[in-house]
């Protein structure tokens, strides 16, 4: 194990991981461009637990994760961001920071400052008013910006098939600047802070990532303008497209045919067990082609990228689905996996081996530095606690954000008629300031004290019928985020429900990820290198430290982050 306290062991692990000594012992020299020829694959599977790494490795079902441990340090107090949403989930991993500093709370959420688009999304957020008069809306930065999210590459004409990217995103249905001409915000306008690949462009590397929405490009960290330029090579198929053959000859790593539709469920790609595999295999087969020094559809050369990397979802999807009557899941609280989702993990390994072996096959494996973690978890694991609201019939109860709405209490985006101010008359739709999974994030109409606790109250007193475990407001919101009096993004009310507790009517799902709980934001971390001993790091350690690693790694001053100098974010433990 390569340990800190001793000046002989941490000379070898400069040597080891070719970091430049001026950063391992914590001098701050700057950017260094040089390289060395040093690289880092980056690796999220959404949704896998530390728990369920820790089964496949004891039941050798994940062997290629197994081997890459055997040279590598694991860290299974690992926690992601709160919330555990996919969009803070991913800023924190790239970016060294949370909400407080990064300013993204949830693929949809609501920002007292932005204005509504110019049209309806394909999710259904209702155009308004553009006027810093009666500024608020809800924000959404998922498929719903794209051109046309039904299909695989967003709807952009010049894209073939089973591409996608920056150019599915269409500007009318993003989220508006009124204290800037309305001009529309870009994911990456959205975001407040840099990403480990602006650092990592500015001194001359070579950048890749790939991922489920268009909206994800936000990975460039914060970019004026509407075309970002720190990732030089975006690739984002949409994973809430409707499923449909890939070229002939697309095979999955797990054996999988794609070049026919295998399980016609007639949804998109997260209603299908099978499916789910062949719309991540586009996303490995770009990394592959990145390893062999090409572009991610392997058309043209490029260089090999020193970060890049992918998310999954097949895990995600084997947690979460109920497919004609199938569970995915666990068949117990003790984490063991049904056949469907043993079969993702199994899948997601077999894909790591592909690039495992294809790294060797360039001769970058020794070079390169491997993580795998999660954006999230998933819960509840134990799917005998899954308890819906307001559960399939509507019966289970009333949600948080309903109850709220019910009394008025809710903000609401200001509506595109003759004198508009909020709340929209009768008939007329306007956006509302909450989101809710397994958590239920709240923003008030009037966020000072009087409304806040008169909202607590009805809360406190509706707790049984909600499924409320926990309410965050005031200093039990600021002693981890800015005050909602200061910070136009920050909800005034968190709802932390009870545990298995999900606001949700779909039939089609017995867990959910967002919340606070510890099936949502314990998850895997494992950093790899043939350099590195084996060790087990028992530290608690959080997402957000990938990132000011991976600046280490590459000889690069963790400090250029933004989030790391806001946030104080460490270097993950045991590796310098």
């Amino acid at each position: 194990m390569l340990r800190k306290n001793s000046l002989v062991v941490l000379a070898l692990s400069v040597v080891a991981l070719g970091i430049p000594a001026a950063y391992a012992d914590g001098n701050d020299q700057g950017d260094n461009n040089d390289f060395g020829g040093k690289h880092v694959l980056l690796i999220s599977i959404d949704g896998m637990h530390a728990l369920d790494y820790e089964i496949c490795v004891a039941q050798k079902t994940c062997p290629w994760m197994a081997s890459l441990g055997k040279n590598g340090v694991t860290y299974p107090r690992t926690s992601t961001s709160k919330p555990s949403d996919s969009f803070p989930g991913l800023m924190a991993i790239v970016t060294g920071g949370s909400p407080k500093s990064v300013g993204a709370w949830y693929d949809v959420a609501y920002d007292r400052m932005l204005a509504p688009p110019a049209v309806e999304t394909g999710n259904g957020n209702p155009p308004g008013m553009c006027d810093p008069k009666h500024p608020g809306a809800t924000t959404e930065y998922e498929e719903g910006n794209e051109i046309d999210q039904t299909k695989l590459n967003g709807g952009f004409p010049g894209y073939s098939l089973i591409d996608g990217g920056i150019k599915s995103i269409d500007p009318k249905k993003l989220n508006r600047d009124p204290f800037d001409n309305c001009n529309p915000v870009y994911a990456w306008n959205f975001i407040r802070t840099n990403s480990i690949y602006s650092v990592i462009h500015a001194a001359g590397g070579f950048t890749a990532w790939s991922d489920k929405h268009a909206a994800y490009a936000a990975v460039n960290g914060h970019t004026d303008g509407a075309t970002p330029t720190n990732v030089d090579d975006y690739y984002s198929p949409e994973v809430n497209s409707n499923i449909i053959a890939l070229p002939a000859g697309t095979m999955t790593a797990f054996g999988d045919d794609c070049s026919s539709i295998i399980d016609p469920t007639g949804g998109d790609w997260t209603t299908s067990f099978v499916e789910i595999r062949c719309y991540d295999q586009l996303k490995v087969n770009a990394v592959l082609n990145w390893i062999k020094g090409k572009t991610h559809l392997g058309g043209s050369k490029a260089p090999v990228p020193v970060i890049f990397g992918m998310n999954f979802q097949a895990v995600s999807v084997g947690q979460k689905l109920i497919e004609n009557g199938a569970k995915g899941g666990y068949k117990d609280a003790a984490g063991d996996p049904t056949t469907d989702m043993l079969n993702e993990i199994k899948f997601a390994d077999d894909a790591i081996g592909q690039m495992v072996m294809a790294l060797k096959d360039q001769g970058l494996f020794e070079s390169t530095t491997i993580i795998i973690t999660a954006k999230h978890g998933q819960s509840p694991i134990d799917t005998n606690r899954f308890f819906p609201i307001p559960g399939h019939s509507g019966t289970n109860g009333t949600t948080p954000s309903t109850l709220l709405f019910n009394a008025g209490l809710i903000a609401q985006t200001a509506c595109e008629f003759k004198g508009g101010t909020p709340p929209c008359p009768a008939g007329v739709g306007g956006g509302l300031g909450a989101t809710e999974d397994d958590i239920s994030l709240n923003w008030l109409k009037n966020s000072d004290l009087n409304h806040t606790l008169a909202a607590v109250s009805l809360l406190e007193n509706s707790a049984a019928m909600a499924g409320i475990g926990q309410i965050f407001y005031g200093a039990s919101i600021t002693t981890s985020y800015n005050s909602p009096l200061v910070d136009s993004r920050t909800p005034d009310i968190i709802i932390a429900p009870n545990v298995g507790v999900v606001y949700t009517k779909s039939t089609s799902k017995q867990a959910e990820h967002g919340g606070f709980a510890n099936d949502d934001t314990n998850v895997m971390l494992l950093v790899s290198n043939p350099n590195i001993d084996q060790n087990t790091n028992y530290q608690f350690v959080e997402t957000k430290q990938v990132a000011p690693t991976i600046l280490q790694i590459l000889g690069l001053s963790p400090s250029a982050l933004d989030a790391v100098k806001m946030e104080s974010t460490a270097v993950l433990p045991g590796l310098f």
